[in-house]
């Protein structure tokens, strides 16, 4: 079993938004704050309480930098694409074959014209040649 508050596990924080995040964070912290208070009070009657809270801001901090690496994006509602939008993409011709082969061989010419030349292997020199035939 997980430690940590039921609503603030790993799969739902991650379905929030950025600032949902950061409003959970700022309760998260201030919840920790007042379990300190109570700690050294000595009015805290759950010490595994605040385990669970240091927990979830930890989980909360992890998907906030998830989503600042791009390991995980953020995922948005699906939108149901327009009346308009679904015209214009059946108005699109298709590409065939030939013209997207045709595509693609101009890609490879661009890179080729692109890329450095490579330098002409070096003559094998007499001298270097006898140096090397003897050495061996």
């Amino acid at each position: 079993m997980a430690i940590g508050s039921k609503n603030l596990d790993a799969v739902s924080l991650r379905d929030r938004s950025d600032d949902e995040l950061v409003e959970e964070l700022k309760k998260a912290k201030e919840s920790l704050f007042n379990l300190r208070f109570q700690g050294a009070t000595g009015q805290l009657e759950s010490h595994g309480r605040l385990k669970a809270v240091r927990r979830d801001i930890a989980r909360i901090y992890t998907v906030m930098r998830e989503r600042e690496l791009g390991i995980v994006t953020v995922v948005a509602a699906p939108a149901e694409p327009k009346k308009a939008d679904k015209a214009e993409a059946k108005a699109e011709p298709k590409k065939t074959a030939a013209k997207k082969a045709a595509a693609k061989a101009d890609d490879v010419q661009a890179d080729e014209a692109d890329a450095p030349k490579k330098a002409a292997p070096r003559k094998r020199t007499a001298k270097k040649a006898a140096a090397e035939d003897g050495a061996e």
